[in-house]
């Protein structure tokens, strides 16, 4: 278990860094839950690793969400239509997860926070539209912490970044919106970059069609943020219409095989948002040195950001020679970026 006083200083780190002015509910909460001993007790049964704020909070929000009546909902946007002033929501808060301890602590110690965000795709499509002018081969994608595989769809999406022109795929159900700060724009390609492999490594893999995977995946998405459950709902649907090869285990181990299955006549693109920051240190740089190996024979793409810093990255290894990118800084819902390539 972590200790009570670093837990309060993740709480309110969180609080203040990634809830405000996205989420005055997670906000409020997350600063009171910083000073309460009770609720840090409860949160502390998470499993190692783990962004515990996150799943702490998604825990109570899949509860509320499956119907635990209790006056709690009635502060949570995305379960009242008028919600209540936050500021009156932590004593009822406290009481739900004292009421429901045993089976909050359940959920701390079988989940991960695996969120799913299609958002973050606003900003792999320039990255992918990048790689493609780059090789002229289409790609094939590895997604190390792919959840439930809504992220390796990006393709099957339509994109805007300010103005009228959309990108992407023009007959896509779903419309990502995202803002690129700064003087620098990327070259963004009017219609998707092709794709030859779609495969997606978890060490527990999310089935959008089993009804426990699809409540966690939408608990993990903050009460306030209703574009983001619309959109889920959407990308979940085209998923079901896609055959994906979504594999479950270490994605450090797995990638070597997974490599394997692709031919020479595609660009490899081994890619991850807002996972690494869960990979333990040494396995961060057992994943480096794979991609290195695998980069003497193979011409291959490392996107990734919450490696070693907060942002995203694009490292290759095109005939053999190593070269290393700093893409930007980006949203961690995808909501803007900027480009630094």
């Amino acid at each position: 278990m972590v200790e009570k006083d670093n837990l309060g200083i993740w709480f309110k780190k969180f609080a203040e860094n990634e809830c405000a002015g996205s989420s005055p509910l997670y906000e409020f909460l997350s600063s009171k839950i910083a000073e309460n001993d009770d609720m840090l007790a409860i949160s502390s049964y998470a499993l190692a690793g783990q962004p515990i704020p996150n799943l702490f909070l998604a825990a109570v929000h899949q509860l509320l969400l499956k119907g635990k009546g209790h006056a709690l909902a009635s502060f949570y946007p995305s379960l009242a239509e008028h919600p209540q002033d936050k500021s009156q929501s932590f004593q009822h808060f406290k009481e739900f997860c004292l009421t429901h301890r045993e089976e909050i602590i359940k959920i701390l110690q079988t989940r991960l926070v695996q969120t799913n965000e299609v958002g973050r795709c606003g900003y792999l499509y320039p990255c992918f539209s990048y790689i493609y002018e780059q090789t002229g081969k289409p790609l094939a994608i590895i997604e190390i912490g792919t959840s439930g595989g809504l992220q390796l769809l990006w393709d099957q999406y339509r994109y805007s970044y300010e103005g009228s022109q959309t990108y992407g795929n023009q007959a896509s159900s779903i419309q990502i919106t995202s803002i690129c700060k700064g003087k620098n724009k990327p070259m963004i390609r009017l219609t998707s970059p092709p794709v030859t492999h779609r495969i997606g490594i978890d060490l527990h893999v999310n089935d959008l069609m089993n009804p426990e995977d699809y409540s966690w995946l939408q608990s993990l998405i903050w009460p306030e943020h209703h574009d983001r459950r619309a959109i889920f709902k959407q990308a979940s649907q085209i998923v079901s219409e896609h055959q994906l090869d979504l594999i479950e285990g270490n994605g450090v181990e797995l990638l070597v095989d997974s490599v394997s299955k692709i031919p020479e006549s595609s660009t490899i693109c081994v890619f991850h948002t807002h996972v690494a920051n869960q990979i333990p240190k040494q396995e961060k740089h057992e994943l480096e040195a794979t991609i290195k190996q695998l980069g003497q024979s193979r011409d291959i793409y490392h996107l990734y950001n919450n490696m070693w810093d907060a942002d995203l990255h694009l490292d290759s290894f095109i005939n053999g020679v190593e070269k290393k990118r700093r893409v930007g800084m980006t949203d961690g819902h995808g909501k803007w970026f900027t480009w630094a390539l």
